[in-house]
């Protein structure tokens, strides 16, 4: 149907992209899997959840992705996920028993640091929506980010993935900088944008680009200053 993307598929995307340094074969199935949900792209998931659980994303850390970005990326493209993982969870024999029971015993809280960002959101936005404020406050910062199933600095990996892929630009700047303060290096970040290139358009990337480069000299910035 189409030989020059077959060809760029063999050469490109199996030949090159994936064994590129910077970026693990694990991290970037988590990358490829955020952009693949983020955009409700079903095609690719049943190739991609089976390169990720090869890769070594274990099936609960599976599961929290798709928790994790119905918050980001909404409800209905969670769900989309779920009937995709369900037939492979069912073909490898993956049950209930290698997933976490809920309730889940959450991480602990740096209640310092949450109470900044708290802060923040309601002196800017309490008076336009303090129910949002609110759930944003208890349901996603102080519940959805302290889940175990998945590390503080993948489910940072899994929010920048996913808002690049959505072109959702306005948050880029804060989960990026809260990324690389949970570890993910500049080196990964800018890889990152290569592999969401390719599975959500060279536009999606290059819209971010400029945030990225910001929060990147951002950082150089208060760096060189605490020197």
């Amino acid at each position: 149907m189409s030989p020059a993307l077959a060809d760029y598929t063999q050469k490109i995307i199996a030949g090159d992209l994936w064994s590129r340094p910077h970026l693990s074969a694990r991290d970037r199935s988590i990358v490829t899997l955020a952009a693949l949900i983020a955009r409700a792209q079903t095609i690719g998931m049943p190739h991609y959840f089976n390169v990720a659980l090869d890769n070594g994303v274990t099936p609960t850390e599976l599961s929290e992705i798709i928790t994790h970005l119905a918050f980001y990326s909404g409800w209905s493209s969670a769900f989309f996920a779920v009937e995709v993982l369900k037939g492979i969870y069912s073909a490898r024999g993956i049950g209930p028993d290698q997933l976490p029971e809920e309730p889940v015993e959450h991480l602990p809280i740096d209640e310092e640091s949450e109470a900044l960002r708290a802060a923040t959101v309601q002196e800017n936005f309490g008076e336009v929506s303090q129910g949002l404020v609110d759930y944003t406050r208890e349901v996603v910062f102080r519940d959805l980010w302290l889940r175990p199933g998945l590390t503080a600095r993948d489910r940072s990996l899994i929010t920048v993935s996913a808002l690049v892929a959505s072109g959702q630009q306005a948050q880029i700047t804060y989960h990026l900088n809260r990324a690389m303060d949970n570890g993910l290096t500049q080196a990964q970040a800018s890889e990152m944008l290569v592999q969401i290139a390719y599975y959500s358009g060279w536009p999606s990337a290059f819209s971010a680009m400029p945030v990225v480069k910001d929060v990147f000299a951002d950082r150089r910035k208060r760096a060189g200053s605490a020197g």
